[in-house]
């Protein structure tokens, strides 16, 4: 397989996934060899929600494997496959069922947010889940005065400031990717690219985002750039979505801020990894019914509570 060319497994890809009847999907972060093989590539939910009304029986999930569970919990009369079961998400692993049943007895009036980014079994314990661009709006559907949000303090900071109101609860969680990014990156790409816009994720720290000229999810970030006159932008989220944005249109500059701003997990599926899960389809994602039933409750929830006017 790896003595085949980049075109070759490409093509063996495409017939395989007609052979099966798969759907392939792929997390914007992925590598774009990966992303131009994906049926659709988007969000981790947004991929879900995908599958979800797709008439095939087969998802190939090329993403990390919380990203996987959410669509198996989503789907749970379809076979599930991610191409590699050892990328994870440190976000996610930085919670744990057992932290937030102990931060809802200290604070038994509060509401449980849990962050997408993170395992079916913290979601379980939750109450709603959010996604990056819907965490505002589910929040303020919510009548409890006190939140507990989970797993990502930097996004849970980006939320509070919209509700003075409330009280919220942080753990010590947050993206390494997106954290390890200081005002020092931002102020170097400023002063070499003064013309450009700064678009940047939520899950950077707060005292990032005041100077930006948008903030918002991938897809939002996504969206700004393409429908936006500037010709310049300056990129404070994965390198994989500067690459795409370049990639759609060579005749704008896309600047990643920081050589920080790379997910090693989400790089780690490569074609190899693709054509050997439709060969065999292994590395499926096994769920009980228990478990479904349980994550799936609070992403319900979410539905219900972003489908609000």
């Amino acid at each position: 397989m790896k003595n085949l060319s980049i075109k070759e497994k490409a093509e063996k890809i495409l017939k395989l996934k007609e052979e099966k009847g798969a759907l392939i999907l792929a997390h914007y972060y992925q590598n774009l060899e990966i992303q131009h093989m994906a049926d659709f590539c988007g969000d981790s939910f947004e991929l879900a929600k995908i599958a979800r009304t797709s008439d095939k029986d087969i998802i190939v999930f090329c993403g990390v494997s919380f990203m996987a569970e959410s669509a198996k919990i989503m789907n749970p009369e379809k076979r599930v496959f991610i191409p590699r079961k050892d990328a994870g998400c440190l976000m996610a692993d930085m919670v744990t069922p057992e932290i937030v049943i102990e931060m809802k007895k200290a604070h038994p009036d509060a509401c449980v947010v849990c962050y997408i980014n993170s395992s079916a079994a913290t979601k379980a314990v939750s109450d709603i889940c959010v996604t990056s661009s819907n965490a505002v709006k589910v929040v303020g559907t919510l009548k409890e005065k006190e939140i507990i949000f989970i797993p990502d303090k930097n996004l849970g900071a980006y939320v509070a400031e919209k509700f003075p109101e409330k009280t919220f609860y942080f753990m010590e969680g947050f993206c390494p990717v997106h954290h390890n990014l200081s005002k020092e990156d931002i102020k170097n790409a400023k002063e070499n690219h003064p013309e450009a816009a700064l678009v940047i994720h939520p899950e950077c720290q707060k005292k990032l985002l005041c100077d930006a000229d948008c903030i918002g999810s991938t897809s939002e970030i996504l969206d700004f750039c393409r429908e936006s006159d500037k010709s310049e932008f300056l990129v404070g989220t994965e390198s994989a979505i500067a690459e795409r944005l370049g990639e759609e249109f060579p005749e704008k500059k896309f600047h990643l801020i920081s050589p920080c701003l790379v997910c090693p997990d989400m790089k780690k599926t490569s074609l190899d990894d693709l054509l050997s899960t439709l060969e065999n389809l292994d590395d499926e994602v096994i769920m009980t019914k228990e478990e479904i039933l349980a994550a799936r409750l609070p992403l319900e929830r979410m539905l219900e509570a972003a489908s609000k006017k």
